[in-house]
């Protein structure tokens, strides 16, 4: 059995956060009539299929589509389409900013993933798309909606 494998199988196990159950979750819970449940559940689905077309698009050197999906369905331009403004204020200020930060790091990614197809140099558009994603992690870290 080939050890990069086998070492890479132990740290997943290793670095894998413990379950936690819904009566554990210490995270804030954040009420949302249903139906803004349903289309918070809705648009945080799409930002999750966003991101794998997004790493597609790099993986097949398509960076401008990249550049698009990142802009019109998690930038600051996807606001709209998104409710933003209807939702956030139903949010704790503070999950308004990891949104917003979010957004912005969305839009910073969609520049840099352009750059990166004319330069060839992807290293700063991972780093951005990494804090794209780093605000995803730190709002389903600290709330959940209900």
């Amino acid at each position: 059995m080939n050890m990069k494998y086998v070492v890479t199988a132990l740290l997943a196990v290793t670095l894998m956060p413990p379950v936690i159950f819904a009566e554990d979750d210490a995270r804030q819970k954040v009420e949302f009539p249903q139906m803004m449940q349903d289309h918070m559940m809705m648009n945080m689905r799409d930002h999750l299929v966003a991101l794998s077309e997004i790493q597609l698009f790099m993986a097949t050197s398509e960076f401008e589509k990249a550049a698009e999906v990142a802009e019109q369905r998690l930038g600051l331009s996807s606001l709209d389409n998104h409710g933003a403004a209807h939702m956030a204020q139903m949010m704790p200020k503070e999950m308004q900013e990891i949104g917003t930060g979010m957004h912005k790091a969305a839009s910073q990614f969609a520049v840099s993933v352009v750059e990166a197809g004319a330069s060839g140099d992807l290293k700063p558009a991972l780093g951005d798309l990494a804090k794209v994603t780093q605000q995803c992690i730190a709002c389903h870290s600290a709330y959940r909606i209900h």
